[in-house]
């Protein structure tokens, strides 16, 4: 028998001590029977004396005591069916009675005897039975006593009370079962909050909620509870808490929250709650939810200055870094098992309160080892394959599926499968199984219905779409329903694909099946499923001792343990006290490896192995932006060393920060144990008590932390370049690892320069790779080959699906070199020309199955078996892996062949791959990279061109191009589309700001209408519609001209198309027709506003830009033949003085700066500082050194910022200058004018609503020039102006919108856009 039910039987027993100090005391504890026989255990039997005996001697042997064991009795009995009673209920009716009781252990509370006799304590027992709460009927009872709380749990309401005291968060990763409701309710009563709120995603736990308040709250008179359902409304409490200082709970969900209007939703409602001023917030369940975008805005408009928050969470691992040490307590598995087993040290016998809480052991099988088809080096296991369903519902791989419930159920007593023989059936009676999706659910519960074994079990299918509230709550009914009153006379499985696997209980579970998820599964979705089969359970008299997990990838069960057990171990020391948490965990949470009919107990040093491979699996999920990947010596660091550091941030900067992984991160500061513990301890002695050496010391670990972390901000802009590369090297011999030492070796000279920092040499390169942990460094590069050679072996649909996702883990270097995310490349090819897509119709999911986009005539073509297919500038293959898996689909739709297997579908793709798609790359690298998005490992011919630099042959060599691609497609064929992100600037080397490099995106536009495709759709920025750089001016004016432009989808803000990336000017794509000719169907979409569409030409005739928000076309109109105010407004450079004048003093010695005026000197206006840190600033100047405008210097003048965000449209303050001042090129100059009156008066047109607007409409990009005035009307500024410029400004503004005759509905539009200002 290798699986021991996990079902006993309990007992109660009586016994006393004849010693002095026990005399007329009776002991009344519980034990538990190995005997299952019900009927043959009557009171003081062998059996149960036996079993009782046994507990006892547990305990008092140790101190050597004798006792007389007085009565044994099984705690069933039959009311209305089968019950059971426990010996804390037998306690209770005895202190009930007012029998009196003696402690021995007054300090812990431990150590409880009954001072009373054996006949009372039988008389307690009948009336437990008979449901009564004392002996005799007469006696009172009071309904409600005071909560007794576990130690742990009055440690978590202590440490909250401290914490609140001078903090305002909390967290208690406090696992379930803990206790938190009561626990949390106490610290709202002991700390007197008046206004709390209760916040969850989970609207079915209310009741839970509102019948805890009943017993922490039941002798308060003052504090109220209310929600939706239960207790009172919320206007009612708060009335009350008004009039007459009520204190109230209030419970709501997060769902409601995040419709209200307030946070982005849709509704208008619970404005009140979002305004109150909440004393105290319990989240409930905190890692669901509340850190989404949604999530995040709920809270922030709830939160106040002074509002407590307290979250609650049994998996918070995506919280922990969030909070300081002091601001957790953490209460686990490993402590409460712990605990249960140390109970008795100190309690002799006392009822265990921790007694009913089972322990878990988990199993897991290598079916890969029996099925290897289904093996996959990416996933361990590949349930989605193994499972896969096809279009009738049934598996594709049956005979596998159903040959691996027979292994489950095969008949042997020796056996280690959970359904193999009679015993074990009634063991696992009840379960839960995780299956990957619906559609699997349904096509498993079918074939388990016909199953020899599993028909006679009843199955359950919740797996309905997701986890929805409603839902869960009718599907726990449907279980409950299934498992019936009596569970030893039912058997159910019940399939599940996420739902009932948090916060719902199912006492009859006693195993879980993991058959989903992947290598990758979340710890914390994980634990949480795999906890609900240890809910506390007490069947017709049997307590349930042991509860199972089945998991059938081991790999994914010994990464998800070896981390949670990293966690529950205060991540951060190293590997000492790894093997401590582990070892306990381990210990209270046995792992068993079956294989075959052999079984092992997995120990430390194993599962070391596997936490190795969590921090490599991290730093490859992180796209190596991963502390894991340096080594020590970046603690060691020396003033020379801290120098070359210096050198190189002066090549590629400091990056920005990471950004949280939800995975611990190992002790981060990098010290060695003894140096962090001795930080910790220095950190937490009152400032006062530190001496001066420790206060040196202090000081000096914490310069070693800070001297890493920059270290390390600096190396990332190497490191995130470097999985890229990993990716598609291409090695001679397969088997040769890429390791820290031969990594820039691997890469061709053009390529280096192409993808790695301007400046940072391979020389240079190899001088910092000693601070490279070349362990993980290694392994991180194996796995993202292994990751990407284990697509190969899958159907297309799911090796597009990991190659994607493999890329969604590379971060995007610079604005040179942005990967275009998948995401990107669906919305842009999706929109222009249709096809298979892989996002769903808002752009933010992948979907399962992909979903076609049918734009007509351009789709057909595009993707027909005979298309061919140019992309223009490949990096990554994303644009050519979108476009060929359309065409793979037209081809396997006329295949006259059957395309299933995934040999079928290689042999259709390599075809696609060979006569279909042709692309051109930028370098080596870059063609190496896409040939392997395309065909992987595999050895297939691809059709890719690197010419030696791309650009100078488009730009210089045209004809010359041309012609190789011409050669390369093959020379009469017909090119159907060209497709691709085209590099978008070059710097011209005068310095690293944006503004000075040169757009190139232009040339690649007019060189793919040169090639002559039937179309064409590039992205590129919507700089060259309203401004930019000269070369734009003619490009702009050809475009404006085209009539072959179908449509045009433009962005006003980059970063709502790529993900947060900010492009000046904001981004656009568009489709370019050969047939076509007509007007172009523009969509626009306005920052933060829902897009729309115009039918349009994209010329206006008068202006010599796009006006790209079609609203503002009328209003525009009315000025544009009217004299512009441009014409009083400068060129660059008015005074003919540089920006950098105060930066680089020593530069301009002609000028003779100085900070205090002196003989013929000027005041000037600049800044000084670089970036962001730029600040405005004034000096004096020689008079004589100004060679430009010098007739303006004694003038009155404005002077206003020549470059400012592009969606300002309030500038920067504007500088009144007075004769005598003038300014550097960060300025431009208005005027000059004669007097300060005109002076004033223009100031005061430029703060009208009527030429902000006006000057927003002109702008678009963050420069100012001249240009971006052309719609603002000059203006008569003097006294005998048409406007009375006196007034005030809303005045001036009236007059403005009447004279030019603007429409009430004009006027509104152009106060809306105000109005957020």
């Amino acid at each position: 028998m290798r699986f021991t039910s996990s079902l006993k039987l309990k007992l109660i027993y009586v016994f006393r001590i004849n010693d002095t100090a026990h005399h007329g005391c009776l002991k009344i504890g519980e034990a538990t029977c190995e005997d299952e026989n019900v009927f043959g255990l009557s009171p003081n039997s062998k059996a149960l004396n036996e079993a009782a005996r046994k507990r006892i001697n547990q305990y008092t042997q140790t101190a050597g005591i004798a006792y007389d064991l007085l009565y044994t009795e099984l705690t069933v009995y039959n009311r209305n069916g089968l019950r059971s009673f426990n010996d804390k209920e037998v306690h209770n009716v005895l202190e009930r009675s007012g029998i009196k009781k003696k402690v021995f252990d007054t300090v812990n509370k431990a150590n409880e005897w009954f001072i009373t006799d054996l006949e009372t304590v039988k008389r307690a027992i009948a009336a437990v039975k008979e449901g009564r709460s004392s002996l005799s009927s007469a006696e009172v009872t009071r309904e409600y006593s005071p909560i007794i709380f576990r130690p742990e749990q009055q440690e978590a309401i202590n440490k909250t009370k401290k914490q609140f005291k001078k903090g305002n968060q909390m967290l208690w990763n406090a696992k379930m079962r803990f206790g938190k409701t009561l626990s949390a309710l106490q610290v709202v009563k002991d700390m007197e909050f008046q206004r709390t709120l209760i916040l969850t995603h989970r609207p079915v736990v209310d009741a839970g909620w509102f019948e805890d308040f009943g017993k922490i709250f039941y002798d308060r008179k003052d504090f109220a509870y209310g929600s939706k359902n239960n207790g009172e409304s919320y206007s009612c409490l708060e009335r009350r808490a008004e009039s007459y200082g009520l204190h109230y709970v209030y419970f709501a969900s997060m769902q409601d929250l995040r419709g209200s209007e307030l946070v982005g939703g849709n509704f208008d409602k619970n404005n009140e709650v979002f305004a109150t001023d909440w004393d105290l917030i319990i989240v409930d369940e905190a890692h669901e939810g509340t850190q989404t975008e949604l999530g995040k805005a709920v809270m922030g408009e709830l939160v106040k200055e002074q509002t407590k928050v307290l979250r609650l969470s049994g998996t918070p691992f995506n919280l922990l870094d969030d909070f300081k040490e002091d601001e957790i307590y953490t209460w686990d598995y490993v402590m409460e098992q712990r605990a249960k087993i140390n109970w008795d040290e100190l309690h002799f016998g006392d009822p265990n309160p921790y007694a009913s809480l089972p322990t878990l052991n988990i199993y897991t099988y290598d079916l890969g080892r029996l099925l290897h088809d289904f093996v996959d080096e990416d996933v361990a296991f590949n349930f989605r394959e193994f499972f896969r369903v096809n279009e009738a519902g049934g598996f594709c791989h049956e005979k596998d599926v159903r040959a691996f419930l027979n292994l489950l159920t095969k008949e042997d007593k020796d056996s280690l499968y959970p359904y193999a023989n009679e015993e074990y059936r009634n063991i696992f009676r009840h379960t839960l199984w995780m299956v990957p999706g619906v559609k699997e659910a349904r096509a498993l519960s079918a074939m388990l219905q016909t199953h020899p074994v599993f028909q006679h079990f009843k199955v359950v299918n919740v797996a309905g779409d997701g986890d929805q509230d409603e839902e869960s709550r009718d599907a726990l009914e449907a279980v409950e329903q299934a498992i019936g009153k009596d569970p030893d006379a039912t058997r159910t499985i019940t399939l599940s694909c996420g739902r009932l696997t948090t916060g719902v209980s199912v006492k009859a579970w006693t195993a879980v099946f993991m058959l989903s998820g992947s290598y990758n599964t979340a710890a914390s979705s994980y634990m949480q499923t795999i906890f609900r089969v240890q809910t506390p359970a007490t069947i017709n008299g049997r307590m349930k001792e042991q509860c199972y997990v089945f998991d059938f990838a081991p790999d994914r069960t010994l990464k998800v343990i070896a981390e949670t057990a990293k966690i529950s171990a205060k991540a951060g020391k190293t590997s000492q006290s790894d093997r401590k948490a582990m070892g306990e965990f381990i210990n209270f949470c046995p792992i068993i490896s079956v294989k075959g009919s052999q079984m092992s107990r997995f120990d430390v040093p194993h599962m070391l192995e596997q936490l190795k491979r969590v921090y490599v699996e991290r730093v490859v999920r992180n796209g190596f932006e991963d502390n894991s990947l340096y080594n020590d010596e970046l603690m060691k660091l020396d003033d020379l060393e801290l120098q070359e550091f210096d050198d190189l941030k002066k090549i590629i900067g400091q990056t920005k920060a990471m950004p949280k992984t939800n995975q611990v991160d190992i002790n981060s500061q990098g010290l060695n144990n003894e140096e962090y513990e001795e930080k910790e301890k220095l950190e937490k002695k009152p400032k006062k008590e530190l001496t001066e050496e420790d206060r040196k010391r202090l000081e000096e670990l914490k310069k070693k932390t800070k001297n890493r972390e920059a270290a390390i901000s600096i190396l990332r802009g190497i490191s995130i370049r470097m999985p890229l590369l990993i990716y598609g090297a291409e090695l001679s011999d397969e088997n040769q690892e890429i390791t820290i030492d031969n990594f820039a070796s691997l890469i061709d000279p053009q390529s280096w320069e192409e993808f790695m920092p301007k400046g940072v040499t391979k020389q240079k390169f190899n001088s910092f790779k000693k601070y490279y942990d070349p362990e993980i460094f290694c392994a991180a590069g194996k796995r993202i080959r292994a990751m990407a050679r284990a697509a190969d072996k899958l159907s297309i649909e799911e090796r597009i699906e990991r190659i994607t996702d493999i890329f969604s883990t590379f971060r995007n270097p610079d604005k040179e070199t942005v990967l275009t995310p998948w995401r990107v490349v669906n919305m842009h090819l999706g929109d222009c020309l249709g096809g298979y897509n892989f996002y769903d119709t808002e752009y933010q999911n992948v979907i399962s199955e992909p979903r076609f986009i049918d734009k007509g005539e351009v789709t057909s073509e595009v993707f027909s078996p005979e298309s061919r297919i140019l992309e223009i500038n490949s990096k990554s293959g994303l644009y050519p892996l979108y476009m060929a898996y359309g065409i793979y689909r037209a081809r396997a739709k006329a295949s006259l062949f059957a395309v299933e297997t995934v040999e079928e579908q290689q042999a259709v793709w390599d075809k696609v791959i060979a006569e279909n798609i042709f692309v051109i790359c930028k370098t080596p690298m870059a063609k190496s990279i896409t040939k392997r998005t395309l065909a992987g490992f595999r050895k297939a011919k691809t059709n890719m061109w690197a010419p030696e630099d791309l650009i100078n042959k488009i730009k210089n060599q045209s004809e010359l191009f041309i012609k190789k691609v011409h050669d390369l497609i093959g020379k009469d064929m017909k090119i159907n589309a060209i497709v691709g992100n085209p590099p978008y600037q070059i710097n011209d080397g005068s310095g690293a700001s944006d503004d000075a490099a040169n757009p190139i995106y232009q040339i690649f536009v007019r060189i793919a209408k040169q090639i002559r495709p039937e179309y064409f759709s590039l992205i590129m920025p919507s700089k060259w519609m309203i401004g930019g750089k000269a070369v734009l001016k003619p490009f702009r004016k050809e475009m404006m001209e085209d009539k072959h432009i179908a449509s045009i989808y433009d962005y006003e803000d980059s970063g709502e198309c790529f993900n947060g990336q900010h492009i000046d000017g904001g981004i656009c794509y568009f489709l370019w027709s050969r047939k076509y000719e007509g007007l172009t169907n523009y969509t626009y979409k306005p920052t933060n506003e829902k897009s729309f569409c115009s039918i349009r030409h994209l010329s206006d005739g008068n202006s010599d830009i796009i006006i790209r928000d079609n609203r503002r076309q009328s209003i525009i109109n009315k000025f544009s033949k009217l004299q512009s105010f441009s014409q009083i407004v400068s060129a660059r450079k008015p005074f003919g003085i540089n920006t950098d004048i105060f930066n680089n003093k020593s530069s301009y010695p002609e000028y003779r700066l100085n900070d205090k005026p002196y003989e013929n000197s000027v005041l000037l206006w600049g800044v000084y500082g670089i970036k962001g840190g730029a600040k405005r600033i004034t000096g004096y100047i020689d008079s004589n050194a100004i060679k430009k405008n010098r007739q303006w210097i004694n003038k009155y003048k404005l002077f206003i910022s020549k470059a400012y965000s592009a969606d300002a449209i309030v500038p920067p303050e504007i500088i009144i200058a007075p004769p005598g001042v003038v300014c550097s090129e960060t300025f431009l100059v208005i005027g000059p004018f004669e007097n300060s009156v005109e002076q004033n008066n223009v100031n005061r047109y430029l703060k009208t609503n009527f030429c902000r607007i006006l000057l927003f409409f002109g702008r678009g990009t963050m420069q100012v020039s001249q240009d971006v005035f052309r719609f603002v009307p000059l203006q008569d500024f003097t006294s005998l102006s048409d406007i009375d410029w006196n007034k005030s400004i809303p005045e001036i503004d009236n007059q403005l919108y009447a004279k030019y005759q603007l429409t009430n509905e004009e006027v509104a539009f152009v106060e809306s856009m105000i109005k957020p200002i």
